[in-house]
C-alpha cells in the first residue's frame, strides 16, 4: 500500500462499505417473508428519512397563468405543501375533451428544473438540451392524454438561490443546513411530490385512483423513493438511477445533498429500496452509455429488485430497458408500459 492509499479516506469508505453487513438486506423467498421484510424497511427507511409533516395543510392553490400549447393546455400552479412552504408547479392536461384522465407526476432532474421537463425552452441552447436528453416527457405524456405535474424542486427552478460562497453545490448546502435542524431536503422533496398528488386527486379531471410517476436522474431518485413510500403511485419509471451506492457515489462521486439518506447502507442498498414498490409496476431505464450510473451496478440493483417481486409474486410487472445512450429519458417501453398498467 503505498502512502496516497494509507492516509485516504475513500479507502477507509470503500473498505467500510465492503466490510458493512446490512442488517435489512432483502431475502425473502416467498410472499409471507416479503411482506414482513417490507414492513421492517419501510419503517427504517422512513425512520432515517426523518419522517414526513404529521398532518397535511391545506393546499391553498393558486393559478398563475394559463396557456394553449400544441395538444395540451399549461397552466402554472402554485402549492403550499407545508405551512408557508409555496411550490411552484407546471400542470398540463389534453386540449381534447374533458377527462377524466390518468395523471402523472413528472419529476425533473438537476438542471433547469420543472422547465426542461415540460418542454419550455427560451433559447436555442435550451431546446437543443431538452432534445438531447428527450426531456420534455411531461408534454409527451399529456399529448397521450395524461394529465402531468411537474414541480420545482428546492434548489431548482423558480426555487434556486445564489450561495454566499461561489462555487458551492447548492445541494450540499441544502442538506448541511436542513441537517441542523434534524431536516432532510430529499424527504421534503419526497413530501412535496406526495401533496402534488394529493392535488391531482383533487382535480375532477384526473382519476383519482390512476396516478403514475415517472423521473430521469434526480427526478428517479424521487420517483424512486416517493414510490417506495406512497402506494397512491401505481406504476413507477425510474431513468437513469437505480444502481449501487458504492458504484456511483463512492466509487464515482457522482452524488449530492439532494440524494442523500443518512445511515442508509447499515441496513441496505439502493436495490432494497426500489423493492419496496413491488408488487406495483415499475420500469428501469438504464443508458448503456450513461457515465454517471454504471450499467453493471444497475443489473445488480435490479437482481435484488427482480427477487422482491418474484417473491411477491409479480415478476410479470416489473422491466428493464437497457437503451443505447447516455444519461437521458428513454422512452423506448415507458409509455406502453405505463399505458398497460395504470
Amino acid at each position: 500500500m503505498d502512502e496516497a492509499e494509507r492516509f485516504s479516506a475513500n479507502e477507509e469508505l470503500r473498505r467500510l462499505y465492503d466490510e458493512r453487513a446490512p442488517l435489512l438486506a432483502f431475502n425473502a423467498r416467498n410472499k409471507a417473508e416479503w411482506l414482513t421484510w417490507r414492513a421492517a424497511f419501510s419503517a427504517r427507511l422512513l425512520d432515517l428519512m426523518g419522517g414526513f409533516p404529521l398532518e397535511r395543510c391545506p393546499l391553498e392553490t393558486e393559478i398563475l397563468e394559463e396557456r394553449e400549447c400544441q395538444g395540451y393546455l399549461r397552466q402554472k400552479v402554485v402549492l403550499q405543501t407545508s405551512p408557508g412552504v409555496w411550490v411552484p408547479t407546471y400542470v398540463l392536461r389534453p386540449s381534447e375533451g374533458s377527462g377524466p384522465w390518468r395523471g402523472m407526476l413528472c419529476l425533473h432532474g438537476h438542471g433547469r428544473g420543472k422547465d426542461d421537463v415540460v418542454g419550455v425552452a427560451e433559447t436555442e441552447e435550451e431546446r437543443k438540451h431538452i432534445e438531447a436528453l428527450n426531456y420534455n416527457y411531461a408534454e409527451q405524456f399529456a399529448r397521450r392524454g395524461y394529465v402531468t405535474i411537474t414541480p420545482d424542486a428546492r434548489g431548482f427552478g423558480e426555487r434556486k438561490e445564489g450561495y454566499q460562497f461561489a462555487g458551492r453545490d447548492g445541494c450540499n448546502v441544502f442538506f448541511l443546513k436542513y441537517q441542523l435542524l434534524g431536516l432532510n431536503p430529499l424527504t421534503l422533496n419526497v413530501w412535496d411530490v406526495m401533496r402534488c398528488l394529493d392535488y391531482l386527486q383533487e382535480r375532477p379531471e384526473v382519476e383519482a385512483e390512476r396516478i403514475g410517476c415517472v423521473g430521469l436522474s434526480y427526478g428517479g431518485t424521487l420517483t424512486l423513493y416517493a414510490a417506495a413510500l406512497d402506494e397512491r403511485i401505481k406504476v413507477a419509471v425510474v431513468s437513469c438511477y437505480l444502481n449501487l451506492f458504492k458504484a456511483y457515489a463512492f466509487d464515482l462521486d457522482n452524488t449530492c445533498g439532494s440524494q442523500t439518506v443518512p445511515g442508509l447502507l447499515r441496513y441496505g442498498e439502493m436495490g432494497e429500496v426500489a423493492a419496496l414498490i413491488a408488487p406495483r409496476p415499475l420500469l428501469i431505464e438504464a443508458g448503456i452509455k450513461d457515465g454517471g450510473f454504471p450499467l453493471e451496478a444497475t443489473r445488480e440493483a435490479y437482481a435484488v429488485v427482480r427477487r422482491a417481486y418474484e417473491a411477491a409474486g409479480a415478476p410479470e410487472r416489473l422491466a428493464l430497458d437497457e437503451f443505447d445512450g447516455g444519461h437521458m429519458f428513454s422512452g423506448r417501453l415507458a409509455f406502453d408500459f405505463v399505458s398497460r398498467w395504470l
